[in-house]
């Protein structure tokens, strides 16, 4: 396949593009930067409003990445507005531009976020769950909401509600490890929210997945067994061999991040179900917890 990919300088678009390159496809990355001799690449500017359309002609399959981070810095009013218009001017930049090709991709895999639940308490929350009332839900809604161009012009769309991606090489817990690695960490708050995670092996292969299985509309992109924040420092300090006995009062974060942003980030509880990928066929690689940190971890020695 030959697969345009926005974001790819970023956590998931650079282990994404890696994969598929490494599988035989063409990768195509859309960058802001001038264009290095030689790179397969095109260039675009949302907030300009512009993009090198006919460097998207004869593409099979676009996956969209692209954002201002969530949890880079404090939610300020015009911090929200960033995160929001990062999210609706690419995604509309995109989709419209995909759906004015004479030669369109089959699909579009368009990023998203299980904070569309909202902070759900103990609910099973699946692609059919309603959308929260808070801001992160908000966003969400209007994020995918931009990718309408794209299935009006048929153009097949996934929605990819991704959870906690783990990794070692960015996200949360590389911020968690060293305060576990000294025997510090502990519950956030009373740790009864649940935290939806999945491994960034299992969210690349499962982004690549989408963009060759009949799959459309909001998927969840989690394990299939979410945790309790207790449950979740309890099996990382396992995996550390590390006490975690120093629970993190709610007032703490609050005063590093802002309340706004720490309750999303933190104590939120989204406990997610991936039951699109459960009913079409996807096979995890870490549906456990433990066993997908250890692979992080600790992994095998070739």
């Amino acid at each position: 396949m030959r697969v345009v990919v926005t974001g790819s300088s970023g956590l998931i678009g650079r282990a994404l593009c890696s994969l598929l390159v490494g599988h035989g496809h063409d990768v195509i990355r859309v960058v802001r930067r001038p264009i290095r001799p030689g790179e397969l690449a095109l260039r675009w500017d949302p907030e300009a409003g512009t993009i090198d359309a006919g460097g998207l002609e004869g593409a099979d399959a676009a996956v969209h990445l692209a954002g201002a981070g969530i949890g880079d810095r404090r939610w300020s009013e015009a911090r929200k507005q960033v995160l929001v218009e990062s999210r609706r001017r690419s995604t509309a930049l995109l989709a419209g531009a995909l759906a004015d090709l004479v030669r369109r991709p089959r699909v579009l895999v368009n990023a998203s976020a299980i904070g569309i639940y909202g902070d759900c308490r103990d609910e099973l929350l699946t692609e059919q769950s309603p959308p929260g009332d808070d801001f992160l839900a908000s966003l969400c809604v209007r994020w995918e909401a931009e990718t309408s161009p794209a299935a009006e012009a048929g153009i097949r769309v996934v929605c990819a509600r991704t959870g906690l991606v783990l990794s070692r090489e960015g996200g949360a817990l590389p911020k968690l490890l060293p305060l576990f690695k000294l025997g510090l960490g502990g519950r956030f708050g009373s740790g009864a929210q649940w935290w939806s995670w999945i491994t960034l092996d299992d969210e690349i292969r499962a982004i690549e997945w989408l963009l060759e299985n009949d799959v459309r509309g909001p998927v969840n992109l989690t394990a299939p067994k979410p945790v309790t924040n207790r449950e979740f420092t309890r099996i990382l300090s396992a995996v550390l061999s590390r006490p975690a006995w120093l629970p993190v009062p709610r007032f703490g974060p609050r005063l590093l991040l802002g309340s706004e942003l720490a309750d999303a980030l933190l104590f939120a509880s989204a406990r997610v179900q991936p039951a699109v990928l459960d009913s079409t066929g996807f096979a995890f690689s870490h549906s456990d917890l433990e066993a997908g940190l250890r692979s992080i971890l600790n992994p095998p020695v070739s």
